[in-house]
């Protein structure tokens, strides 16, 4: 925690967002100092700790200015779970669809995930010599590094000598997992097989280990059982009991072991299954629930999108108006601070940073309820981006849109390269678009990068060794016409 506090000061967050978000200095300070102040509580007696809750953010602003991608982020910056929902597929209770603690539930299921994601690297490498450990028993059955009779009795004939049998046609009979003497059984009688040695088994053991490690087998098939997990019917219905019915299931079926089925794959993908189960049974899941419950409920993050599309309008009653207002009465606990019932436990949103947004185009933040409002006390307005800021856009993000496509067409050899003025007249051209048409923010710039590329795209296959300059003449042409016609400026863009 001590070296969390050194490093996520306001400053150094504020430069980490500025890597690939333009603009939008208000909001970006909003967050940084949410996150701060989370680190600052983290350093208090437990007395104090547990008085401070966290002020939540309300982001104002038309679509495609970086709302999303700034909480986004944020989260990733500091590890923190993260979930991203939309306040429009929420229902007042009463109504068919998702209720709103599912917002909570999912929060939990990120961060199991991700504590689950960590502690499987943690036993990488245990999980990596079991995992090896069984491919090589499935390669050759009952030839175990103990010998016994099971082994000795379905050794395949020419094994010890070479393992160039391996890779002909009658390799075939030995790829499974299966009984042993079966397997090795060539149609001789058991009196003519011969006993091997077992330090003759373990040379064999340890050529096929070097195949495995080497890569030589890769495509060998082999049979391995994996679990019959089919869907259940009850996901059919829609309604809020669905997960906690769902999740009543599977706890059911987890007392019975669960359905196992035998599968043939190859090795590659015989590894990647069985490495995930011997990773699955070296993780202590109760350890993982409790930390995973412990890091939701102090450092996770709830984005709530499209906030505004439940606000109530002024001087409108009645009819969907009834249910947003509903919607908005069911999330005040959840954003309060109450808990939560999840398959992982109970989950207390006391501590929970909660960043709603919307662009508030039609109604306005003083149209959700008053008991809302004031759970999300800090307010910042995001401003709408000119063509200075999709300028910036375009080319300096770690994850430029102009990069991107340089790299995409780099891997069909084709040289791609964009003059100052060419990016300029691109920006100009977004702008335009977005002033004449729907305000769409930065995802116009996909629209037009897309329009402007389309030929050299499409061709990129025959242009192998070419290089294309983007000049302002290239740019003129490709939309040359575009906006003489209003109707056809948005067809196009």
């Amino acid at each position: 925690m001590t070296e969390s506090f050194e490093v996520f000061t306001p400053k150094r967050v504020v430069e980490e967002l500025d890597r690939y978000i333009i603009g939008q200095d208000k909001a970006k300070r909003a967050v940084a100092i949410a996150l701060r102040n989370r680190l600052r509580r983290k350093r208090l007696p437990e007395a104090a700790r547990e008085e401070i809750a966290p002020k939540n953010i309300l982001m104002m602003g038309p679509t495609g200015v970086g709302k999303t991608e700034i909480a986004r982020r944020l989260a990733k910056l500091c590890g923190a779970p993260f979930v991203k929902v939309e306040a429009t597929k929420y229902t007042e209770v009463g109504y068919v669809g998702r209720d709103v603690e599912s917002m909570v539930r999912d929060l939990m299921a990120a961060g199991y995930r991700m504590v689950m994601e960590e502690m499987s690297a943690r036993v990488k490498d245990d999980a990596e010599r079991r995992t090896e450990e069984r491919l090589l028993d499935l390669l050759l059955p009952g030839m175990g590094a103990k010998p016994d009779a099971a082994g000795a009795a379905s050794q395949p004939a020419g094994v010890p000598g070479s393992p160039n049998w391996f890779f002909s046609g009658a390799a075939g009979s030995t790829d499974t997992g299966g009984t042993g003497a079966a397997d090795g059984d060539s149609g001789r009688g058991d009196d003519a097989e011969p006993v091997i040695a077992p330090s003759r088994r373990n040379d064999t053991r340890e050529k096929f280990r070097k195949m495995l490690r080497d890569g030589l087998i890769e495509d060998k098939e082999v049979e391995v059982q994996v679990s019959a997990q089919a869907a259940p019917a009850i996901e059919l219905f829609a309604g809020q009991q669905m997960e906690e019915l769902e999740s009543a299931f599977s706890g059911i079926a987890s007392i019975f072991g669960g359905k196992k089925k035998k599968k043939t794959v190859a090795i590659k993908e015989a590894r990647r299954i069985i490495l995930e189960e011997e990773a699955e049974r070296l993780i202590d899941k109760d350890r993982a629930s409790a930390e995973a419950r412990e890091r939701v409920e102090q450092s996770g993050i709830v984005f709530i999108d499209e906030i505004d599309k439940i606000a109530t309008r002024e001087g409108k009653s009645g009819g969907m108006d009834v249910s947003r207002e509903g919607v908005q009465r069911d999330i005040l606990p959840i954003v309060e601070g109450s808990k939560v019932n999840t398959k992982y436990g109970i989950v207390d949103t006391t501590h929970v940073l909660f960043i709603a947004a919307g662009a508030f185009n039609v109604s306005k933040p003083s149209d959700l309820i008053p008991e809302l409002q004031g759970r999300f006390p800090i307010r910042v307005e995001l401003e709408a981006l000119s063509a200075s800021d999709f300028k910036r856009i375009l080319t300096e993000p770690e994850n430029a849109l102009v990069t991107q496509y340089i790299q995409l067409l780099g891997t069909e050899n084709v040289e791609l390269t964009f003059s100052d003025a060419a990016v300029e007249r691109l920006a100009s051209i977004a702008e335009k678009a977005n002033s004449r048409t729907e305000n769409i923010g930065a995802r116009r710039l996909h629209t037009v990068m897309e329009h402007l590329l389309e030929d050299v795209s499409f061709d990129a296959s025959e242009m192998s060794g070419r290089k294309v300059d983007i000049t302002p003449e290239f740019v003129e042409d490709r939309f040359k016409g575009v906006f003489e016609s209003e109707d056809l400026a948005k067809f196009i863009l």
